[in-house]
């Protein structure tokens, strides 16, 4: 949600685009399903859609000195038709001409260059340096509505008019004149009749400037500006304004004089405004990852879909129920309802970051690990705080398990201890401390009869432990840091992995070595999970893929390609209908499980 205007409403009213790490997400406002665009090696960093709906363009951000690719995707076969790299580093803004004639692109601060595309012939007609050099750089690309050879640039303290000269394959830039004004500009949208248009400043003012005269004839509001600045515009078809705020307010403002006539506040910065047909209802997008639809006539937004906007720790399923799953992220719990996709409940804790989570047998609760070296135990229905365990680890609790008769639970923190938690009806005391780590611990297992419990570490070492007499039953060496382990559903073997990318069998009897497997050509392994029958599981990980595993052969069958980020855990679901896959750039994603036989 933190590109600017990533979402996308498309000309045939039933689809929004916005963008997700490195693909482009086409989504049908009606039915809900999601198509994806594969294609770029890095994160999107624009996207932009041709008036008449056919070509869709997304830019990314690439490595300092390396080329940055725009790609050009028709929209109707969702398939890519070329790949256009000339800028480097970042391509900062795209602009469709209003026959999809010309594509224009603007490159980030380290390239400094706008260059014009032939969408027809694939290949770049000219280009030049952004903004002069006494100006700053360019951060806004907007064509013109009527003619193809005009648009303009604007940024930081600049704002230009473009006039493409075809046959000597030049552009010449005008400078516009804002009097005594210095602005950093944010957002620009053109009128429909090409006369003016108007531009968003981080000031928070709004500025409307002849196209003809390239003169700035008025500003507003001139005293009480919008706090956090304009940072992104709307041009309705009777002159007025929609502006969106760095604070969060869409304000509607009448076109002559910015007076605010109607305002509403949502979550998070405004990125995105973009209208469904001819404005009737249009579409917020925030940078807290929260997409609001608002009607018009009303004004009064509805949230359509939301999400993490920080990586994603850890995905738990309830017992025994695919339905229902919860992701924890810094400040916040969600619970989800699979066959919707929706959010059924928010937690908020703010300014802490909770690492671990887990379903209690009984249903009653979910136990959480918090970073401030607190478990915290809330209802599942309504996210009420049930109980708090104050100082439960001293460099924040990394890990968590509770036993299957809800009675006990085992936490693991950032120092490397193990702590046994009995928990009553309406007490929780500490009942052993187990220390044997150095290091923090990054998964617990419990073994189904509730006697032995398994820990992974981070100092390189698995411990197996006897949970009814607090003792050491095996340790397991590695030359890695171990992220994940799991028992095998007769739990007499344990498999582990971490950041050697091996995946490693284990005898749980004598903890020897059964064998090693290659898990990952690149990254370390983060998420591991395992089928109820102990035939098949899944890995996840630094390299962005999803793997199936065919536990006896120790060989891949099924891969995943999605995910943008590094991939922080995921699980199988109870009935084995999907996998779900959580990454850290914040994205869930649901897997169909494959057909095995």
């Amino acid at each position: 949600g933190h590109i600017p205007c990533g979402l996308i409403c498309h000309p045939d009213k039933e689809h929004v685009l916005y963008p997700l790490g490195c693909t482009v997400v086409i989504q049908d406002l009606d039915s809900k399903k999601q198509t994806f665009l594969h294609g770029h090696t890095n994160n999107v960093s624009c996207v932009v859609v041709s008036r008449n709906g056919v070509y869709v363009a997304s830019g990314q951000v690439t490595f300092m000195g390396f080329k940055a690719d725009i790609i050009l995707w028709d929209f109707q076969r969702k398939e890519l038709l070329a790949r256009l790299s000339l800028h480097k580093g970042k391509i900062e803004g795209l602009a469709f001409s209003p026959s999809s004639l010309y594509l224009v692109s603007l490159g980030g601060q380290d390239d400094g260059s706008v260059v014009v595309w032939h969408v027809g012939k694939r290949e770049a007609v000219c280009g030049s340096p952004a903004s002069a050099r006494s100006a700053g750089s360019a951060t806004v690309v907007v064509c013109s509505s009527c003619r193809d050879e005009m648009f303009v640039t604007a940024g930081n303290g600049t704002i230009r008019v473009w006039e493409l000269d075809l046959a000597n394959r030049k552009i010449r830039p005008t400078e516009c004149q804002t009097g005594q004004l210095r602005r950093v500009i944010t957002g620009v949208k053109m009128a429909d009749d090409d006369n003016y248009f108007y531009v968003g400043t981080s000031s928070g003012d709004v500025l409307k400037v002849n196209t003809n005269n390239k003169l700035m004839t008025d500003y507003g509001p001139q005293k009480e500006k919008f706090s956090s600045g304009v940072t992104a515009l709307l041009l309705l078809k009777t002159g007025d304004l929609i502006v969106g705020t760095g604070g969060g307010i869409v304000a509607l403002c009448k076109g002559s004089n910015y007076k605010v006539m109607k305002k509403i506040q949502v979550q998070g910065a405004v990125t995105s405004l973009t209208c469904r047909g001819q404005g009737h209802q249009f579409f917020v997008g925030t940078n807290e990852c929260q997409i609001y639809r608002i009607n018009y006539a009303v004004f009064k937004e509805e949230l359509i879909a939301a999400c993490h906007n920080e990586a994603v720790q850890d995905i738990v399923f309830p017992l025994g129920t695919s339905d229902l799953f919860a992701t924890c992220s810094k400040n916040d719990i969600r619970v989800w309802h699979t066959p919707e996709n929706r959010e059924l409940l928010r937690i908020v804790i703010p300014n802490v970051t909770c690492h671990a989570i887990e379903f209690m047998r009984d249903g009653k609760s979910i136990i959480s690990a918090w970073n401030d070296g607190k478990i915290r135990a809330f209802t599942p229905e309504t996210g009420r705080l049930m109980y708090v365990i104050n100082h439960a680890h001293s460099l924040g609790v990394t890990a968590i398990a509770a036993t299957s008769d809800c009675k006990r639970i085992i936490s693991g923190g950032g120092e490397g201890q193990m702590r046994i938690w009995e928990i009553g009806e309406r007490t929780h005391k500490l009942g052993e401390v187990l220390k044997e780590h150095v290091s923090a611990v990054s998964c617990i297992k419990i073994k189904k009869n509730d006697r032995e419990c398994v820990t992974a570490s981070l100092d390189g070492t698995c411990i197996i432990w006897d949970i009814v007499r607090f003792s050491r039953k095996q340790m397991i060496l590695a030359n890695t840091l171990f992220k994940c382990v799991c028992y095998h559903p007769e739990e007499y073997q344990i498999i582990t992995s971490g950041t050697d990318r091996r995946i490693g069998y284990w005898e749980v009897f004598d903890g020897s070595a059964i064998r090693e497997v290659e898990g990952s050509v690149s990254g370390s392994i983060n998420g591991m999970d395992i089928t109820s029958d102990g035939a098949y599981f899944v890995t996840g990980g630094d390299d962005h893929l999803v793997k199936l595993w065919d536990y006896n052969e120790g060989a891949v069958t099924h891969v995943g390609v999605g995910h943008s980020g590094n991939i922080t855990r995921l699980k199988i679901c109870p009935g084995k209908k999907y996998v779900v896959s959580v990454s850290a750039d914040g994205a869930i994603l649901l897997w169909k499980y494959p057909d095995l036989h």
